[in-house]
């Protein structure tokens, strides 16, 4: 059984269906990097793997425990969601940093809010030591961002590729089983692209499990383990990166592949 696997998820906005029954599987470990046009369903995709947004239908296991069914789950309490929600860390294109608190402060909000959650069940927790265990770790998130010399900083002086590693620090944080990434790269300027890059390389060396929302074609085929391609909302072809982008199958793909060659001026 695959680490991750979605079967048939269809989500509907009134009666505009933006997921039409995508099945979906990703082993422990793996990159799958999910392309596409917009408007063909990819971050919808992501926000309901995240548990932001709740399939009309599906069925959603992680590590072989069912996370989502949507025949059993149709009003999931909010309690609940904040649990499912932790098995999963997500980077958004426009950072949402907190900017009233510096980055060392954004990075270790959310565990040292869970923290206190843990100690008011479980008193033979020590809140500070803990909460230094924390601390040490953002330090550790800090020196693998390459931003040490930023924790004290506040995001309203970092430039966006900063604020973009801020924000990947602060969801590895959480200790996610899969991280998640909506086009990190997007809201950036061409310069500042590949030092966000450059962090989810070495992420990869890492053996750890990631999917990734991407317009970056050249960054998806050196980094991920398989591609799945998104049309109209269903997966239109899926394969590993030398098939998919090498030799495409489906028309919409090929054509796909040569708007964005034209644009790059290839």
């Amino acid at each position: 059984m695959a680490y991750l696997e979605i079967k048939n998820f269809c989500k509907k906005f009134g009666e505009h269906e933006v997921l039409k029954g995508i099945d979906l599987s990703i082993e422990k470990g793996e990159v799958l990097s999910i392309i596409g046009s917009s408007g063909s369903g990819k971050t919808t995709l992501l926000r309901c793997i995240n548990f932001l947004e709740t399939p009309n239908k599906g069925v959603m296991v992680l590590d072989g425990e069912t996370l989502f069914n949507a025949e059993t789950d149709k009003k999931i309490r909010e309690k609940d969601l904040r649990e499912k929600r932790l098995n999963f860390g997500l980077v958004f294109q426009s950072f949402n940093l907190f900017p009233q608190y510096s980055v060392a402060d954004n990075i270790t909000l959310a565990p040292l809010l869970q923290l206190k959650e843990k100690c008011k069940k479980d008193k033979t927790l020590n809140f500070a030591e803990e909460k230094q265990k924390i601390i040490a770790d953002a330090e550790k998130l800090l020196e693998k961002t390459g931003l040490t010399d930023k924790k004290n900083e506040y995001p309203c002086v970092l430039s966006g590729g900063q604020q973009q590693r801020v924000a990947i620090a602060r969801a590895l944080a959480l200790k996610p089983k899969i991280l998640c990434f909506d086009e990190p790269t997007s809201a950036l300027d061409p310069e500042l692209t590949g030092e966000v890059l450059k962090v989810i390389r070495a992420l990869k060396g890492e053996d750890r499990t990631m999917i990734i929302v991407t317009h970056e074609m050249g960054f998806a085929k050196n980094v991920s383990d398989s591609v799945v391609f998104m049309a109209n909302g269903v997966i239109e072809e899926e394969g590993n990166p030398k098939e998919v982008f090498e030799n495409p199958k489906s028309e919409k793909l090929k054509a796909f592949l040569a708007g964005i060659n034209n644009k790059e001026g290839e």
